[in-house]
């Protein structure tokens, strides 16, 4: 299995119409990045306190993307406003006799939570990298919780036709009245993963 260390580079089409800010999962210095970004999208007149949480929120989506061991990720804020969703994709460890559509098919099955009855949202799908499994889910940060956040997102399973490896490119979102959005989008940015 090809380690995320030896793909020169994976590359996802961001759509132009939204205001997409690419993490720097190579840098050295997050946080000077990070500060740096927030003024560049919210501009130096904004309050020092409001760009020190923007760069917060930055470096913690950049840490969950660390921590994935991300290939490319990037979150969706628009112009002078908070991030609402996040996009990352990145190579998954599953051992060659796992490496189909039916496996994965088989696992979300088991998934447990109560988003995912009858799963529901799932489909088979054919992307230019090659065939995938589509998952559109909802499910709450803290199931026990009488309230709470609802997260939703479309994680597409892809089985690169080129490589004997699965990736996972996925966008979530807390906004739930951008659902309808932000789905077409997930599949666009599935749609143009492209690796080299």
């Amino acid at each position: 299995m090809t380690s995320p260390t030896d793909w020169r580079e994976c590359r996802v089409d961001l759509p132009a119409a939204h205001n997409w800010l690419v993490l720097d999962l190579r840098g050295d210095d997050p946080e000077t990045w990070a500060l740096a970004l927030a003024e560049q999208h919210l501009g130096d007149e904004t309050d020092e306190r409001l760009r020190t949480a923007f760069a917060e929120d930055l470096l913690w989506y950049w840490g969950a993307a660390v921590r994935q061991g991300a290939l490319c990720a990037a979150v969706l804020a628009p112009r002078d406003d908070a991030i609402v969703a996040s996009c990352t994709v990145r190579e998954l460890r599953v051992p060659p006799e796992s490496l189909s559509l039916a496996a994965f098919r088989a696992e979300a099955e088991r998934a447990e939570g109560p988003y995912f009855g009858g799963v529901r949202g799932v489909s088979e799908v054919e992307l230019p990298l090659g065939p995938a499994l589509r998952i559109h889910r909802q499910e709450p940060t803290a199931p026990e919780a009488d309230r709470g956040v609802i997260v939703e997102g479309v994680a597409h399973y892809i089985l690169p036709t080129r490589h004997a490896t699965a990736l996972e490119c996925r966008l979530l979102w807390t906004s739930l009245g951008l659902g309808e959005e932000l789905t077409k989008v997930a599949d666009q940015l599935a749609d143009s993963v492209r690796l080299a």
